[in-house]
């Protein structure tokens, strides 16, 4: 579980791992999140905070969502550059997804269970590693076109997707803990 109290991930601690050790990282997944996130109350899933509380005003509801959808937007680019000649990749916009409420409504009584988040970006994960440890050198390197970051490699993108989710679960840890208690 990553520690809330520590600084958050850095993305650059990711860059000269060798790749077997960046998919042990990429696998960890789920586990950097606080179990507890699984027992939170709909409201307390529910809970935004404020930008002074400095741990990001996404509910954990939203945030969990979020994950779900970034595995499996990352997860189909790099497949996309290892099986396609440079793929062209479309922008997605997480705020419209909110807006759109495509995580859960709680005004309206629409509430998506975490664990199914939790239990996509699991899957996901262990879906991936797998696939990743048959890469050969020439297909790390393989790229596909990103409309802000240009040609970007299936490593990057694996360095990237692992350091959203380890990004993301310092704030659902410090959410829980200021939810829950430390």
């Amino acid at each position: 579980m990553i520690d809330h109290t520590r600084p958050k991930p850095e993305l650059a601690s990711l860059n000269n791992l060798p790749h077997s050790e960046l998919v042990l990282r990429f696998k960890t997944g789920v586990e950097n999140f606080d179990p507890r996130v699984l027992s939170l109350t709909d409201a307390q899933l529910d809970t935004a905070f404020r930008p002074d509380a400095g741990v990001g005003r996404w509910p954990c509801r939203v945030l969990l969502g979020h994950l779900a959808d970034a595995e499996m937007v990352w997860n189909h680019r790099a497949r996309r550059a290892v099986g396609e000649d440079r793929p062209v990749y479309s922008l997605w916009d997480e705020n419209a997804f909110i807006d759109a409420h495509v995580y859960g409504a709680p005004e309206t009584g629409a509430k998506h269970p975490a664990g199914a988040f939790v239990a996509v970006v699991h899957s996901q994960r262990l879906w991936m590693a797998g696939w990743l440890q048959t890469l050969t050198e020439p297909q790390w390197q393989r790229s596909g076109m990103h409309p802000e970051r240009g040609a970007t490699s299936v490593r990057r993108m694996i360095e990237l997707t692992t350091w959203h989710l380890e990004h993301h679960a310092w704030y659902v840890n410090a959410k829980c803990a200021k939810l829950v208690g430390a």
